[in-house]
């Protein structure tokens, strides 16, 4: 049986490789010289000057619009945000290529400061979910070249989803860009080196527009899908360092009400890291996924009431 973690780096990579090809093969682009937008390997046109000149009514250029334009991208919003009311951020968990880069960044400067963010302080070298990081100031030559680096990437990704991609590895790889080209990857590249350095985890929380709306459809649905506490348990956690909070991408504290975890990607790190704490006790972890009434909990205490879940939400499975 594959593990969660791995698991979700296979769906990880799987996406981005998705997010890189799709592009070079006209899955999904915008091309900029074209004027119009391509989608599997069809260029998406509303053809509405043809549609004049060809004595078209204001109901079938209406109906033009609405069917190739409208209905399209109001029907994947909706199903998007289906699927964030139900299990929350899972996008953004187990398929977003920037928060796969953001995790990266993280373990790569704890190891060069012994901290996964700029603004947190030093965490243990040694945790009791058996996690263990020396830290070494050589390891910041590597992570500042891999902030460049994955910047670089998505500058270069950004301009093949406008232009042909084509023409813009081939410059690429021979160094040749337009002036244009080079303004757009030279200011786009320095926006996200600046932003993987010092906010990736601010930009993921307050400033992605995809990442807001799964939260703010999450937090509609009282029984969505959450990481649940075991409170009746909760003087096990004495003797622990945190390890379930230091292991969050986000730098969320898991066993907080849900209002306070509303930035939650649904990785599920820190269940994974208080089961480790646990299995040294030969005790069931106290973190659990929950979901329908077993989630009522998390959602209830945000309003100061406590909910009477069912008594099998913690059973050991």
């Amino acid at each position: 049986m594959i593990k969660r973690t791995n698991k979700r780096l296979i769906y990880q990579l799987g996406f981005f490789a998705l997010f890189v090809l799709t592009p070079v093969f006209d899955i999904f682009r915008l091309d900029l010289n074209q004027g119009h937008f391509i989608v599997v390997f069809t260029d998406l046109k509303l053809n509405l000057q043809q549609l004049i000149s060809q004595g078209a009514g204001t109901g079938e250029l209406a109906t033009r619009i609405f069917t190739h334009a409208i209905l399209p991208l109001v029907a994947s919003i909706v199903v998007f945000l289906l699927i964030a009311w139900r299990w929350g951020r899972l996008y953004c968990g187990w398929l977003c290529p920037h928060f796969t880069v953001v995790e990266y960044i993280n373990t790569f400067m704890r190891k060069a400061s012994g901290k996964p963010s700029l603004w947190e302080p030093k965490l243990p070298d040694k945790q009791s979910d058996g996690t263990q990081v020396k830290t070494n100031p050589w390891w910041w030559i590597v992570t500042f070249f891999l902030i460049v680096l994955f910047a670089l990437c998505w500058a270069v990704l950004a301009l093949s989803y406008l232009l042909p991609p084509k023409e813009i590895y081939s410059n690429l790889i021979h160094l040749d860009f337009t002036r244009n080209q080079f303004i757009f990857i030279s200011a786009v590249t320095t926006a996200f080196t600046i932003e993987f350095t010092f906010a990736r985890h601010l930009f993921c929380r307050y400033a992605c527009a995809v990442g807001v709306f799964q939260s703010l459809a999450w937090m509609g649905n009282k029984k969505a899908m959450v990481v649940g506490f075991d409170s009746q348990r909760a003087k096990e956690c004495k003797d622990c360092d945190k390890s379930c909070e230091h292991a969050c991408p986000m730098r969320l504290k898991p066993r907080n009400i849900k209002r306070k975890i509303f930035t939650c990607t649904q990785c599920f790190e820190c269940i994974d890291s208080c089961a480790r704490v646990q299995k040294t006790k030969h005790k069931p972890a106290l973190l659990k996924i929950l979901i329908d009434d077993c989630a009522l909990d998390k959602s209830e205490r945000d309003f100061g009431k406590k909910a009477d879940i069912p008594s099998h939400c913690f059973d050991e499975d």
